[in-house]
């Protein structure tokens, strides 16, 4: 490895260290102060007032609140993460569990966002000005503007009760666990029926992802898009494109390979900072389809006031999210060689 990237990534992880370290904290006490009683709603509505005493001695709630944060990154160190107030289940094994629906339904979204995005927006810069153009833009503001669990509740209404060619909910219907049951092995339902090569089960899942990413796609698809083309639009004015045009090099080899490489950078900062944003909207997307992901354990958890999961969700996102934005700055400087690591 470059001396110069291993050092880059020991200052990152340094600084992301400190940033997590003050999201602790500021996690902690914010769902310390929310005005409910953690013992009480761990023992439930008939609970006695011994019985709360007994729960908040064994949840180490007695003590002040800077002892109780030592105690908290004491075991967050371990990697524990703590014990769910609503189901009594470690934290780490609610996430781990609901974990891969969760990135399951990003890697989709993602999947159409590049697929999707980069190529239309390219496509706009190419027919600047022109019909095609205006249309790509005018969609890009629609998706850009719309909010995820509206435009899910939209598609269902349409593509679903009115032209009935997607299911509604869920990850695979139900008749599968009779007919083609699915063998768990990793979790990920895709990959499971590709492992066992249960191809009626990989049709049906797949064709149970289409509105979901779609729908939690739709904002990321149309930002790239517009960032693709305000960046292309700056490279293919450039005297080194209207060179290879005048070489007679082919139109689709200039866009995509020449004008794109130079012109990517931008797009892919922004690719990384829509990972927030997709984790944020997969919670919306959850509830719309019913997937039990880690959107349903969030909303669950805010509902039941389960201040222990809110922490433990919050922390894990805010590590993916800072991971996310590493490897993206290391792609950056990788493919446009004039960017810095400093």
């Amino acid at each position: 490895m470059n001396l110069r990237i291993l050092e880059y990534i020991i200052r990152r992880s340094a600084s992301s260290l400190l940033v997590l370290l003050g999201l602790t904290v500021i996690t902690f006490f914010i769902a310390r102060v929310i005005p409910s009683n953690p013992a009480a709603l761990y023992i439930g509505p008939k609970a006695r007032q011994d019985d709360i005493a007994r729960i908040e001695k064994q949840l180490g709630l007695d003590h002040p609140l800077p002892v109780q944060y030592a105690f908290y990154m004491k075991e967050l160190l371990r990697g524990d993460l703590g014990t769910s107030i609503s189901t009594k289940r470690p934290i780490t094994r609610e996430i781990t569990t609901r974990l891969p629906v969760t990135l399951e339904l990003l890697l989709y979204a993602m999947l159409l966002t590049v697929a999707v995005g980069i190529p239309i927006g390219v496509l706009s810069a190419r027919w600047q000005g022109r019909w095609m153009d205006l249309l790509i833009r005018v969609i890009s503001i629609i998706g850009v503007s719309m909010p995820a669990f509206w435009l899910g509740l939209l598609l269902q209404v349409l593509l679903v009760r009115n032209l009935e060619l997607f299911p509604l909910s869920g990850q695979f219907d139900s008749d599968l666990r009779f007919t083609n049951p699915i063998t768990a092995v990793t979790g990920f339902v895709t990959l499971d029926t590709l492992l066992s090569q249960n191809w009626v089960g990989f049709k049906d899942v797949l064709w149970h992802m289409v509105l979901p990413a779609i729908t939690l796609a739709a904002y990321s698809m149309g930002l790239v898009a517009r960032m693709t083309r305000a960046t292309m639009l700056e490279v293919i004015s450039q005297d080194y494109i209207r060179m290879a045009r005048a070489y007679g090099l082919k139109e689709g080899y200039i866009l995509f390979v020449s004008a794109l490489k130079n012109a990517i950078g931008p797009t892919l900062t922004v690719l990384g900072l829509t990972i927030a944003y997709l984790l944020t909207g997969s919670f919306f997307v959850e509830i719309v389809y019913n997937l039990p992901g880690l959107g349903q354990l969030t909303v669950r958890s805010l509902l039941n006031l389960d201040y222990p999961a809110i922490m433990g969700i919050t922390l894990f996102g805010a590590v993916g999210y800072v991971i996310i934005n590493l490897l993206v700055d290391l792609a950056h400087a990788w493919i446009d060689p004039r960017v810095s690591l400093k």
